[in-house]
């Protein structure tokens, strides 16, 4: 094990350091806290450089990290080696000086609860070098009151406390509350965070979108949390302080991951990533997660990958915990981690290679639009946000079986039927993938290709959701994504579906309802407007 001391060494002499290091030989027993050699040591050397000076203990007594502060506190450093899971602690204890006779900061306590430490102590330096009152406290079991608990102050010769049972009573405590809260919930728990600059009412209708998307992706959802800002945090969206409380709220309440309602800078995932000891994701991982997870099609599995190379790329800048929370589980299903560089030489090579191979299909795509050309047959896309009922539609209209699911992004793969009108004109109708507000960059590159489809459509048919309380800003970011693939000019009709969840004598909105047709998708009766339109759209343009 290297005997480094970590922090802040500079201006000290090689022989203090040395001295210093020492405190690597000290072992603790299992029934005490720190031995009273390791207090008194602590305390002189800290009281010979004017800094605060703390080790990190493991649970078989052995010294693992030796840190030099400033005179107002220490950094812990990464731990890799210990990371606390949920029913478990992280297998290490602090004890480090205080310079002035204080109780534990602020700052030691939220490292306590965030860290998860087995304990936290303080030993603090009198005036004249000799070591005063201890303070301690350790993880507290309780979800609504505060996360730890400080002890009666005692000496450094009063240290014999049964340590070790008191930390495997806490860690019997937070297996058994943790096995309860995963019983019947999905693998993964999330705590949801949201950070705004504008009104809080369309961050908290964005959180239902994310629950519905953690919903998809098999992740159960133990809270969320909106902050109004006047300024995105650069490093730490929310700001360090309030990232701590809601990484304690999280923690206390079994999360497994926090998930960010936003897409995260390479940057603010290795901030975040290296303050808080948990899995953290964006809003993109877990859409390209579930894209991941619902891609079938040769095609799509390559556009997904593609799109989740070009997001991790630029997130490989150093190799830090960061790197194991964006390529593990949920969030991460590809592309894995190895030696920086070769990751990164990697990463492009398997970009190049999945263009090439997307081109290819591409092209084929080409040659499958020529044929579809000779044979003239018009061709009506549908398009909509996410789960609004088109692959529904497009089964009843066609008697088709193409999956459909009450779920975001049931169907990623584009599909074409043929549809027969009473009047003996065919068309091809296709269905796409759905859109959603905040469409990932990278996976509007990589489904480039199958949404350029849309600009051979004769016909687009917008299906919106108007069960869906916003079903006015969805109608917008359909309408946004549209406007960027250049499909404005391209004839188009609205197709209100799921009116059998709506009472259509209350709905205030009729002057949007009268321009476009109202249907419930499942039921065929309700289709008939729709088919006698679309006849007619069809014979108006090829008449």
């Amino acid at each position: 094990m290297k005997r480094n001391v970590i922090g802040n060494t500079s201006g000290l002499r090689p022989a203090q350091i040395k001295q210093i290091e020492k405190l690597y030989d000290l072992t603790v027993p299992p029934d005490e806290l720190f031995t009273s050699e390791q207090g008194a040591r602590l305390v002189s050397l800290s009281h010979q450089i004017r800094r605060q000076i703390g080790i990190l203990v493991d649970r078989n007594g052995k010294t693992q990290h030796v840190i030099i502060g400033d005179a107002h506190g220490i950094m812990i450093p990464v731990t890799p080696n210990h990371m606390a899971i949920p029913g478990r602690l992280k297998g290490l204890r602090c004890i480090h000086t205080h310079l002035k006779n204080e109780i534990l900061t602020k700052d030691d306590l939220t490292d306590l609860a965030l860290l998860r430490l087995d304990f936290m102590a303080a030993v603090t330096v009198l005036e004249d070098g000799r070591p005063g009152p201890v303070y301690a406290g350790h993880i507290l079991v309780d979800e609504e009151g505060a996360p730890y608990e400080v002890l009666k102050p005692f000496t450094i010769h009063d240290t014999a406390m049964d340590c070790m049972g008191r930390i495997l009573a806490l860690e019997t405590e937070l297996s058994r509350k943790n096995s309860l809260h995963k019983a019947g919930s999905g693998e993964e728990s999330a705590f949801l965070i949201n950070a705004t600059t504008d009104d809080p009412r369309e961050s908290r209708a964005s959180l239902e979108e994310l629950k519905e998307l953690c919903k998809t992706s098999g992740i159960n959802v133990i809270g969320t949390a909106v902050q109004r800002r006047r300024k995105i945090d650069p490093k730490f969206v929310v700001g360090r302080g309030k990232l701590a409380d809601l990484t304690i709220s999280a923690i206390q309440k079994y999360a497994t991951m926090l998930i960010f309602d936003r897409e995260l800078t390479p940057s603010q995932i290795r901030s975040i990533t290296d303050f808080v000891e948990m899995k953290v994701i964006d809003r993109t991982q877990l859409i390209l997660d579930i894209f991941a997870h619902q891609a079938k099609s040769r095609e799509g599995k390559f556009q997904v990958e593609l799109a989740q190379m070009e997001y991790l790329l630029p997130r490989l800048v150093t190799k830090n915990t960061a790197m194991s929370r964006l390529t593990g589980g949920i969030g991460g299903r590809g592309p894995g981690e190895t030696k920086l560089e070769i990751n990164r030489r990697r990463v492009r090579d398997k970009i190049t290679q999945l263009k090439k191979e997307i081109d290819k299909i591409r092209k084929q795509r080409l040659q499958q639009k020529a044929r579809r050309k000779r044979k003239d047959l018009p061709i009506i896309s549908i398009v909509g946000y996410t789960n609004a009922g088109k692959s529904t539609l497009l089964n009843t209209l066609t008697q088709s079986k193409i999956i459909a699911a009450n779920r975001l992004f049931a169907t990623l793969d584009p599909s074409s039927r043929r549809l027969r009108f009473p009047k003996d004109t065919e068309v091809i109708i296709t269905d796409t993938v759905g859109f959603i507000q905040h469409l990932p960059k990278a996976l509007m590159e990589a489904f480039h290709a199958t949404l350029e489809e849309l600009r051979d459509a004769d016909i687009i048919l917008h299906v919106v959701d108007i069960s869906n309380p916003r079903f006015k800003q969805q109608m917008e970011a359909v309408e946004s994504i549209m406007s960027r693939l250049k499909l404005s000019t391209i004839p188009s009709m609205y197709v209100f579906n799921k009116i059998d969840r709506v009472n259509m004598d209350e709905f205030e909105d009729k002057w949007l309802i009268n321009n476009g047709i109202c249907v419930s998708a499942r039921d065929r009766g309700t289709l008939e407007p729709l088919v006698e339109k679309l006849e007619y759209m069809v014979k108006s343009n090829y008449s």
